[in-house]
């Protein structure tokens, strides 16, 4: 995990605990003696990741509808944390940070982790948009429990499921940088086939042929996890789009779960001729990721954004490591 990681250790239960009821029954000890829960139960999940949220970033009342995804939380922390190092390699090493940092997130969900998370963590500003108005409402009520991000955190309805960037920005509008977790899978019966495969290595009840429905334990449904072509058509379509706006975000970014596309995505990059693009490596135990990031800005204009917009903003102190290499890299599939 990232460094700056609040759960770069690992979970301290007993302090989560401490801080959220509710999750101190779903706490049970492993064979080797130590404290974990059951991440096969979604309840399990989602009390943790409401205990994280508390804890280590004072959210209060976060809550999502049954059947929305509840994502991990620290994985979710390290995209931030590599976010701020990107923008720190624009700025003489030092992050950027307070509201003056203005973020634009892309699919940001019922949980509203991201803006939660880089709020707290870098006091950046969020305009999360969504084309699922029951999930903003539930981000508008997660806000509303904490009045102190009313005026950080704006919601906004994107009401064209083709459209990413297109028709969404408002005239003058500009942001530091964008980011988005795009939908994973191809199908709905590709979210079933995952589903089955962790059931089957959990030795849960759904591995047998009728018997329970196997059930991702994070949850989530529909445009959260599946669109026609998966991540590679959405990545492929956002990096076409953002070429209608270059100048209004200065750095583009998305996740990457499956390697097999990386090739793909750095085709549509040269085609899309941005100045810029690079990967950021990202690993949660076993688990391989990768951060794309793109930008139409050059170096002089990335320093005259430097000096416009964060001359005022104060530096969060940590000095980031440095610049991750632009195309071509080598990087290691799934």
């Amino acid at each position: 995990m990232h460094p700056r990681n609040k759960n770069a250790a690992g979970y301290d239960f007993a302090a989560l605990a401490a801080t959220s009821a509710a999750l101190a029954k779903h706490i049970k000890t492993t064979v080797a003696g130590t404290p974990s829960i059951d991440f096969a139960n979604p309840t399990a999940v989602k009390m943790l990741n409401r205990a994280i949220l508390m804890h280590h970033y004072g959210v209060k009342g976060w809550d999502i509808p049954a059947g929305y995804l509840c994502p991990p939380i620290p994985g979710r922390a390290d995209y931030i944390h590599s976010v701020a190092d990107l923008l720190a390699t624009c700025n003489k090493k030092n992050i950027p940070s307070g509201p003056g940092v203005r973020v634009l997130d892309i699919g940001t969900g019922a949980n509203l982790v991201y803006p939660l998370i880089g709020h707290a963590e870098y006091g950046w500003s969020f305009l999360g948009v969504d084309i699922d108005e029951a999930a903003l409402a539930n981000a508008a009520a997660i806000i509303a429990k904490n009045p102190e991000l009313d005026g950080e955190i704006e919601l906004r309805h994107q009401t064209v499921w083709e459209n990413i960037f297109t028709g969404l920005l408002r005239s003058g509008e500009v942001f530091d940088l964008s980011i988005c977790n795009p939908p994973f899978h191809n199908s709905p019966d590709d979210v079933h086939a995952v589903s089955q495969r962790k059931w089957n290595n959990l030795n849960k009840p759904g591995a047998k042929r009728g018997a329970v429905e196997p059930r991702l334990n994070f949850g989530g449904g529909g445009a959260e996890l599946w669109c026609n072509g998966g991540e590679r058509a959405f990545v492929k379509l956002m990096i076409e789009q953002s070429c209608n706006i270059p100048k209004r975000v200065m750095w583009f970014t998305s996740l990457l779960s499956q390697g097999d596309n990386l090739p793909h995505i750095e085709l549509a990059l040269k085609k899309a001729k941005v100045v810029e693009s690079r990967i950021i490596p990202m690993a949660q135990g076993q688990k391989q990721s990768r951060l794309i990031a793109w930008s139409f800005f050059g170096n002089g204009e990335r320093e005259k954004w430097r000096k416009e917009h964060w001359s005022s903003a104060p530096a969060f102190g940590t000095t980031a490591p440095d610049a991750q290499p632009a195309f071509p890299v080598s990087d290691s599939a799934d």
